[in-house]
């Protein structure tokens, strides 16, 4: 099972692509790469979530998508799926552990492929999460922790907006 960047497919950088270039890669070679996915998190390969994972990883890159850009990616492709699917499908491969759930504002969730630590971006004229770099991010010192708990991870997101 997948957890914490410990698959190789995390090396993979995040590229955004256009629906031409990822129909680059063929059909069977985007649904045995999501089939893969999926069961590295121990999930069934149903039909959508064989839809929705080929679009989020058949390709082989990592991405940050909404629940909204990837359901339009279905509806462009003529995939039959509900937007409560779309959903309930991103939250399920947050649970497996293939996916991280970024939240901004309290608001919009964004869900990244790439699993292992790692800042953010979130450029506010475009409403777009892209991954900044980790090794020029440095925490010196995190708030004393409560007795019985203990930090299962921190999440930087870095609002950006042109000048």
């Amino acid at each position: 099972m997948r957890r914490n960047g410990n698959c190789a497919c995390d090396a993979i950088r995040p590229i955004y692509i256009s629906m031409a270039q990822a129909d680059s890669y063929t059909q069977t070679e985007r649904t045995k790469r999501a089939t893969h996915w999926l069961a590295e998190g121990g999930l069934r390969p149903t039909r959508q979530r064989v839809v929705l994972a080929s679009l989020l990883v058949g390709d082989g890159k990592n991405r940050h998508v909404t629940a909204e850009s990837l359901y339009a990616l279905a509806m462009g492709r003529g995939e039959k799926v509900a937007l409560a699917t779309v959903y309930n499908t991103l939250r399920a491969f947050c649970g497996a552990g293939l996916m991280r759930e970024i939240t901004v504002d309290g608001t919009k969730s964004y869900f990244d492929t790439r699993t292992d630590d790692h800042p953010h971006f979130f450029w506010e004229d475009a409403m777009r999460l892209t991954d900044a770099p980790a090794e020029e991010l440095e925490i010196s010192r995190l708030p004393e922790i409560p007795e019985g708990a203990e930090v299962a991870s921190v999440d930087v997101v870095i609002r950006l907006r042109k000048v």
